[in-house]
């Protein structure tokens, strides 16, 4: 395996981190011009690594490592033009709670500095990175909002690395699931001809791949350098992030807007990705008598609730969900909690026929996602759900990877 200086040919070599169960992989061997050389899955905590496995299946396992990413030298992953990974983003996540929210302080939120150990270390660095995470990155943390955003790139300006960043809904783009997640794309100054913010804002890898309206700019930022002072200073008690939903850095220099999709169709709804009925497990039909629990947990409420611990009482109010979701729209964003019998009012619930309710299938799930059908076969249900749960949409990373081969053909020095 060559541990030289990365070649620039139209085939790029990829190391893929905190990979799960492949769908960086996926997307990027659709668009064509790529080759993992290097992936790493490990969950901390459990015994049977289930991902890791499901991602050997898929691909064997030459060039797969199934270790702590902080415990690997540098010098052991193989030269590559471009880095990839959806990092862990629980301390980012909507999921947890503003009190939670710890973001790069965060007990997952800390395996940013995993990425940019390899950036920093690594002999060869590449070319590219493209990494993703749930848009509440951008305000995050509650008291500094925009903060952890503003240090990841600051320290990559520090390592040489101009950035543009995109939330992309993929329901916007034609894609069967409205997910919402902010990508990351990187270019080291020294490996491109020279870069110019308002190239990059107008011309860059996101803007090819997702065509925009302008909604309205926002004031640029000048980044600080000194790591220490900016995660102190920035945005000190603001209630508002200063960052737009795309944007561009460039030595420092951040430009920032706020943009909206622009797709004429076609799209897809939920429905186009069901399975026959007839191929449906009677598993995953709600029986009659647990519908009333059901309704209760999707619809509006307004009650009082207390504290079992202390006997504090508290107003406790939350909106309706549609029960069951409609079948002429894309998806909601699937959650780890999708699986299992259990009724919930997070999980999807299809009724076809106007009689029969039922939660969606694996492979349903598979395909909110973009993922091949039985992707995930081999594992529990309940992991099945789980793993979509935690990954992207594929058909998102594919266009991102057209785009960026047609860029680093065009900018590579």
């Amino acid at each position: 395996m060559s541990r030289g200086r990365p070649r620039t040919t139209c085939t790029l070599r990829v190391a893929e981190l905190f990979a799960g169960v492949g769908g960086f992989r996926l997307g990027l061997e659709r668009a064509g011009g790529y080759q993992v050389v290097y992936s790493n899955q490990w969950e901390p905590g459990r015994r049977k690594q289930h991902a890791s496995a499901i991602y050997v299946d898929r691909f064997g396992a030459q060039h797969h490592d199934n270790r702590d990413i902080a415990t690997v030298p540098v010098e052991e992953v193989p030269a590559h033009d471009v880095l990839v990974g959806g990092f862990p983003c629980q301390d980012y996540s909507v999921a947890s709670t503003l009190r939670n929210a710890r973001g790069l302080v965060g007990r997952k939120g800390v395996l940013w500095w995993q990425i940019h150990r390899l950036l920093r270390d690594h002999p060869h660095p590449p070319a590219h990175l493209v990494l993703e995470n749930v848009d509440r990155l951008l305000g995050s943390p509650a008291g500094q909002r925009g903060r952890d955003l503003a240090v990841m790139l600051s320290s990559l300006w520090g390592l040489g690395y101009a950035v543009e960043w995109r939330v992309i809904n993929a329901a916007d783009y034609g894609m069967p699931q409205r997910r919402r997640r902010v990508f990351l794309v990187g270019h080291r100054l020294d490996r491109m001809s020279p870069l110019k913010a308002e190239l990059l804002q107008a011309d860059g890898v996101l803007s090819r791949a997702f065509p925009y309206a302008l909604k309205h700019e926002r004031p640029s930022l000048q980044l600080e350098r000194d790591l220490r002072k900016l995660s102190e200073r920035f945005n000190r008690n603001g209630d508002r992030s200063p960052f737009g939903n795309a944007g561009v850095m460039l030595n420092g220099v951040v430009l920032t807007r706020d943009v909206v999709a622009v797709h004429p169709g076609p799209f897809t709804a939920l429905g186009d990705i069901l399975q026959a009925e007839k191929e449906v497990p009677d598993d995953f039909r709600i029986p009659r008598s647990e519908l009333k629990r059901w309704r209760y947990l999707k619809g509006a409420k307004r009650e009082e609730r207390q504290v079992s611990r202390n006997g504090f009482a508290y107003n406790y109010s939350e909106g309706a969900m549609a029960f069951p979701d409609p079948l002429d729209r894309p998806g909601r964003t699937l959650v780890t909690g999708e699986g299992g019998k259990a009724p919930s009012r997070f999980k999807h619930v299809v009724c076809v026929d106007g009689r029969r309710y039922r939660r969606l299938t694996p492979v349903e799930l598979e395909r909110l996602n973009m993922f091949p059908d039985d992707h995930t076969a081999g594992a529990p249900d309940t992991w099945r759900a789980f793993f979509m749960g935690n990954a992207l949409v594929v058909g998102v990373v594919e266009r991102i990877g057209r785009a960026l081969t047609v860029f680093h053909e065009q900018r590579e020095r």
